[in-house]
């Protein structure tokens, strides 16, 4: 099949999966609601103690450290909403169809991966709407930096995607692929989007410091609020690089010897 053949088709796969979302915004939306709650209880009701765990500064200055954690979460919530919308297709027996047609086999899979990407992408923006209304700021970014932060969050997003998408195609329902993808939305409870790391117990740090959500909270808030990066920008980088190969590789593969 020609590259224009494939690429027209991994365009209608992409329209599908976003018609599907427009169709049924309740599971977007309640996934959605899940970093903007959290945003909300720990700057209102939590923030005052919670600010001390971080220099001792005011409800303001927890705003800014908490709301590039929240992005990144909002990132893992999304996807999970993928895991089950993959899922839904392998077990409703549309992926069977698609298999008898004439159309790229790989378009379905990078349908779900683009418009997961995208809605990320939406979710990303309106949390990040919702903490400027609070009070976070980010004045002294420059535009590379911001744009710089745009590309950390999109890969984030593309490598969480493909995770997701092969979580949805070994899990037998949706119901499992939801709970299958929790962890993505449960880790960055363990990284230092609430607190540093150096705050928590000594034998559990390194696991907190290196896992795939802290390098890149903590080269957001590099980027958007001028703190230290050091190495956690190449380590970032390199787990998003990692998951990506490991998600493509898993759920192609998995794709592929499906029999349904």
């Amino acid at each position: 099949m020609s590259a224009s053949l494939a690429l027209r088709d991994c365009t209608t796969m992409l329209r599908r999966n976003l018609l599907h979302a427009r169709r049924y915004p309740s599971l977007t939306l309640n996934l959605l609601l899940t970093p903007i709650m959290l945003l909300l209880l720990f700057v209102y009701i939590f923030g005052d103690a919670m600010s001390a765990g971080v220099g001792g500064g005011d409800r303001a200055d927890y705003i800014a450290y908490i709301v590039p954690g929240l992005l990144l979460m909002t990132i893992g919530s999304t996807t999970i909403g993928t895991a089950v919308s993959v899922s839904n297709d392998m077990t409703e027996g549309i992926i069977a169809r698609f298999r008898t047609m004439a159309i790229h086999r790989g378009s379905v899979i990078v349908g779900h991966v683009i418009g997961s990407v995208l809605q990320s992408v939406a979710s990303v923006v309106l949390v990040g709407a919702v903490g400027v209304a609070i009070g976070f700021r980010s004045t002294d970014a420059s535009p590379v930096e911001w744009l710089a932060a745009f590309g950390l969050l999109v890969l984030f997003a593309t490598a969480l995607t493909w995770i997701a998408v092969g979580m949805g195609l070994v899990s037998p329902n949706a119901e499992a692929a939801s709970n299958n993808a929790m962890p993505l939305i449960l880790l960055p409870l363990l990284s230092s989007a609430f607190v540093p790391v150096d705050t928590m117990p000594g034998w559990f740090q390194p696991i907190a410091e290196y896992q795939p959500f802290t390098p890149a909270i903590e080269t957001l808030r590099g980027l958007l609020l001028g703190t230290e990066i050091g190495n956690n920008g190449w380590i970032a980088v390199g787990w998003c690089l990692a998951l990506t190969v490991l998600g493509y590789r898993w759920s192609t593969a998995r794709f592929d010897q499906d029999p349904k």
